[in-house]
């Protein structure tokens, strides 16, 4: 369903993304924001799921300045490779890669994110920090508690597991007590990266109530 395409940020960087566009007539837009992993076949399907919920749907591939085109897997090989690319993130350039993603869809109508781990981080601190969206979702992003001071510019929803290892509730307890403006819903029993089909991981029953959630707050927000 989806194309490859070249996306240019504001320092001239040129850098992959996968995009999807709906059948018919657009209803908006979302930026998706990939987890450690890249771009990979996870990440290019919820484009397509949101393509066919009638958006245009691009992920930018936020790693390219380090390893251009990186994709991953979930073997314990594959996931200690991609954890180091989270050892020391370069929070400024991820972002002026999800500005030039915002602004390559800006002309269709309006513009959502959603992230997933990494990626649900960089969708919160794109709410507080950028320009062009009208609402943002983070899926277990783990870093969101380091910015919960700052405020978001746009509605957020934010989805956490509650047996997720690396995410504790004491940490989304603190998001909910500094950001009272945010939709905050953990899900039982549900652990890091539940919402991945492909992860040992996933938990269907939370999944299957996540996405419909997610796609309720766009039609919300997004119109």
């Amino acid at each position: 369903m989806g194309q490859d395409i070249k996306l240019t940020a504001s320092d001239n960087f040129q850098f992959g993304a996968y995009r999807g566009d709906p059948a018919g007539s657009p209803k908006g837009a979302v930026v998706v924001i990939q987890e450690i992993f890249g771009v990979n076949h996870h990440i290019r399907s919820v484009c397509d799921r949101l393509a066919e919920e009638g958006y245009v749907a691009i992920a930018p591939s936020i790693f390219d300045r380090t390893v251009p085109n990186f994709q991953s897997g979930y073997s314990p090989d594959e996931v200690a490779e991609a954890r180091k690319f989270v050892a020391n993130p370069d929070w400024t350039a991820m972002l002026r890669d999800t500005q030039a993603a915002i602004d390559a869809v800006a002309n269709v109508g309006p513009v959502g994110i959603i992230g997933f781990c990494l990626g649900g981080s960089v969708a919160f601190v794109a709410a507080t920090r950028l320009s062009g969206l009208k609402a943002a979702i983070g899926y277990y992003g783990g870093a969101v508690v380091r910015f919960a001071d700052e405020t978001p510019r746009v509605p957020v929803q934010l989805h956490f597991g509650e047996k997720d290892a690396g995410i504790p509730l004491t940490d989304v307890e603190i998001i909910k007590a500094k950001r009272p403006d945010v939709e905050v819903f953990v899900y039982p029993g549900a652990q890091h990266g539940f919402h991945c089909d492909e992860r040992a991981s996933y938990d269907k029953t939370s999944a299957d109530i996540a996405w419909p959630r997610s796609m309720g707050f766009f039609a919300k927000h997004l119109k």
